[in-house]
């Protein structure tokens, strides 16, 4: 009597109608078992990141309103930049941030070329940097709901796969007590998939939109920042 067996034989002298989920699982051939933790890791491991970049991205967007509130009701820019720190986790500041030691550069004369250009470089680049930290793992999100209902799909062939292999086999007959295990594993394995897969791309959906609007602070400021030094500097 194989392990599959065994287990449907367990679960029918305990007195339950079928075994339970953990129990199918556990009775799967090695390769299906694979396809099962490896599906396990990522939905996991996208929980964790959607939980931790939810955090992040809510602390992103209230301490940008807060910085931008503060930007605007300063008077000079030095006062600014001695409170930046307080607001470290917005993004636009940070942008602000890089802006201004820039700007202190150039009026220092340590701009060579012309200084509008450094200045707008330097707002880029920190865009680019705020970007890419507010992005990290988010990818991950991206290859889960790509990739799990694959790895989901191979499972589910390999669990046919032995299925069609019993019924071949020498004096097989064709029964659900023969195919129900194997099939079973397969449509576990693509329900798993499934269940990686779908929160994974809902959230990486959501995360993208709100990085859409922080992405478009970050360039709003830095217009307005631009055209505020060049007004000063008229």
């Amino acid at each position: 009597m194989d392990s599959v067996s065994e287990v449907y034989l367990a679960a029918t002298q305990s007195g339950s109608d079928a075994p339970s989920m953990l129990e199918i699982m556990l009775g799967a051939d090695i390769i299906v078992q694979l396809v099962l933790l490896v599906l396990i890791v990522m939905s996991v491991m996208c929980w964790a990141v959607i939980a931790r970049k939810a955090m992040r991205l809510r602390e992103a967007e209230q301490a940008s309103s807060a910085f931008l509130d503060a930007f605007w009701q300063a008077k000079r820019l030095d006062q600014v930049y001695s409170s930046v720190d307080e607001h470290a986790a917005s993004p636009v500041a940070m942008v602000f941030k890089s802006g201004y030691k820039e700007l202190v550069r150039i009026q220092k004369g340590g701009a060579a070329q012309d200084p509008d250009l450094n200045l707008s470089r330097a707002l880029r680049r920190a865009q680019a940097t705020e970007h890419t930290k507010l992005m990290a793992w988010i990818p991950l999100l991206a290859t889960t709901a790509s990739a799990a209902p694959f790895i989901g799909l191979f499972g589910t062939v390999w669990g046919i796969l032995q299925a069609f292999l019993k019924l071949g086999g020498p004096g097989a007959k064709a029964t659900l007590q023969v195919v129900g295990p194997d099939i079973a594993h397969a449509l576990i394995a693509t329900a798993v998939g499934l269940v990686a897969a779908i929160p994974a791309v809902m959230a990486y959906n959501w995360f993208s939109a709100r990085l859409d609007v922080l992405d478009t602070e970050m360039e709003n400021f830095s217009s307005d920042f631009l055209n505020l030094i060049r007004r000063r500097a008229a």
